[in-house]
């Protein structure tokens, strides 16, 4: 694997790829790897020749007094588990290289609808962080295909709205949720959680179990959201949104048969977040 950090050395690198005809897939991290991480390689592997990972903690997409100084950042592991995965390049850019001006003066890219609510909601600012540094990386490699994990539903409709809109000819690939054995999501964040926490957080992911089946049985949804809060609130989280929209993301109206139920909250420091696809019956009622 080659571990690049200068963006010539990337351009010119995968020009060669690209001039031998090989198909290049996308893989963007910001490090600290698990198994949620691997899998997008894997997938990534499935879709083309040259695999590229990108590590990178974008401080752009970090609002005001969140993690970004405390972001674990495992360089040395993480490349260790990228060349064990057969990852092609490792992109690992300094926030110099990516943003030479600073961050008040750099263009932003801003997805409007998709981004707003939900985590865009709660963290102003957050998307206009990710398709900015999204669109930089697929300007510099150019991907055939990119790859993102389903966990952030949200993330992943921004970015799907950014390449359509944009008219990108890169394939976007969402990948499924990797989980722990007790159903938690695997997530960076997770390493925040005291081994109490971390025993009480698969709740989260057995909480929105139970209100998908009460959903998929036609149960009235007003109802089944608040017996959602109440869980939640009673298993220790303090919740940042409980929602059902449509699977575009838009609100849920009389003809919705797909769905997704789309949960954040908060555990000791972590902020946890995940989603389940949700079946609707005809007589589902929607108050």
């Amino acid at each position: 694997m080659r571990t690049l950090r200068d963006i010539d050395q990337l351009r010119s690198t995968l020009r060669d790829y690209r001039q031998r005809g090989q198909r290049i897939a996308l893989v963007p991290t910001m490090g600290n790897l698990h198994a949620g991480h691997l899998a997008l390689v894997a997938c990534a592997r499935q879709h083309a020749d040259i695999v590229v990972a990108s590590l990178f903690v974008n401080p752009m997409q970090f609002g005001p007094g969140e993690d970004l100084d405390g972001y674990p950042r495992t360089f040395d592991a993480d490349q260790a588990q990228l060349i064990e995965a057969g990852c092609d390049v490792l992109f690992a850019p300094a926030v110099s290289s990516l943003y030479p001006n600073g961050l008040d003066a750099q263009t932003r890219v801003h997805v409007p609808v998709v981004g707003e609510g939900l985590c865009g909601g709660s963290r102003p600012g957050h998307f206009d962080g990710v398709s900015t540094v999204v669109s930089m990386l697929f300007n510099l490699v150019q991907p055939d295909v990119a790859c993102f994990g389903e966990k952030d539903y949200q993330q992943l409709a921004v970015i799907r709205k950014l390449v359509c809109d944009l008219h990108m000819p890169i394939e976007i690939i969402g990948v499924p949720i990797v989980r722990a054995e007790d159903g938690l999501a695997l997530s960076s964040r997770n390493g925040y959680l005291s081994s109490e926490e971390r025993a009480i957080a698969p709740a989260l992911y057995r909480t929105l179990c139970t209100l998908r089946d009460a959903l998929a049985r036609g149960e009235p949804i007003e109802k089944v959201l608040r017996q959602g809060h109440a869980a939640l609130y009673d298993a220790g989280f303090t919740l940042d949104y409980l929602e059902l929209r449509d699977t575009t993301l838009g609100p849920i109206n009389l003809a919705t048969r797909h769905a997704v139920l789309l949960a954040a909250a908060k555990l000791g420091p972590a902020r946890l977040i995940d989603n389940l696809t949700v079946q609707l019956p005809a007589s589902a009622a929607r108050e």
